[in-house]
């Protein structure tokens, strides 16, 4: 989830394409349909507990270029029995602003045993799983997993946004199947261009795009 871009910016561009995207994006099911949306931040199964500002509709959005390169690995993944799942992609700054300000907020605990149940609220910057800036916004970020082609699930031992050290891709405190399937998801991705983020499963960026933009504008249908 966190992601943090080495970019200082003064603004945030809030261009669009005739179709409402930012420039240069695309809707992630026009390029990769085989892949599953299951995008958490549009409703309240999240870590915030409710949807989040900005995902005005349960879509994934990315640059073109990820979207092509997801699509590859999709047929990668499909070859060996599973789909990918997306849980989230490109994330408006509003959004990032939105996590910030509820991981400031003591009071508000509502998620706590599900998403953070050992760790303090309050230490989620320092731990490094909420940001400030995050390459999300820049349509070059994913979080995502596996599924097999039947749909049934597949074992990651943390689940999507569980702030832990299980959640680091290389966690021991988790079981053999695990790990395998950490390292099954880190394979399909990393021919493609995708880099981890150690610390989260899910986490990946694809390289290159180190000083694209970010964006804020909110996503529709």
């Amino acid at each position: 989830m966190a992601g943090l871009l080495t970019l200082l910016t003064a603004g945030l561009s809030t261009a669009a394409d005739a179709a409402g995207l930012p420039p240069g994006f695309v809707r992630l099911a026009d390029v990769a349909p085989q892949i599953v949306q299951d995008v958490r931040y549009a409703g309240a199964d999240n870590f915030t507990g409710r949807p989040v500002p900005g995902y005005d509709a349960a879509d994934c959005w990315a640059r073109r270029e990820m979207a092509q390169a997801l699509a590859k690995v999709a047929q990668d993944a499909e070859r060996r029995g599973y789909r990918l799942v997306a849980f989230d992609c490109y994330r408006p700054q509003r959004a990032t602003d939105a996590f910030v300000k509820w991981a400031q907020d003591p009071a508000d605990q509502a998620a706590k045993a599900r998403y953070y149940p050992a760790i303090d609220k309050l230490l989620l910057f320092e731990k490094g799983y909420i940001g400030r800036r995050s390459s999300h916004s820049a349509g070059v970020a994913v979080d995502l997993a596996l599924q097999k082609l039947d749909g049934s699930a597949v074992d990651f031992g943390s689940p999507f946004d569980l702030f832990d050290p299980r959640s680091a891709s290389a966690s021991k405190a988790v079981n053999a199947a695990a790990r395998a399937n950490r390292a099954l998801l880190k394979a399909l991705m990393e021919p493609h261009g995708f880099v981890n983020y150690p610390p989260e499963w899910w986490h990946y960026t694809l390289k290159g795009f180190a000083d694209a933009p970010l964006y804020d504008l909110p996503i529709v249908r």
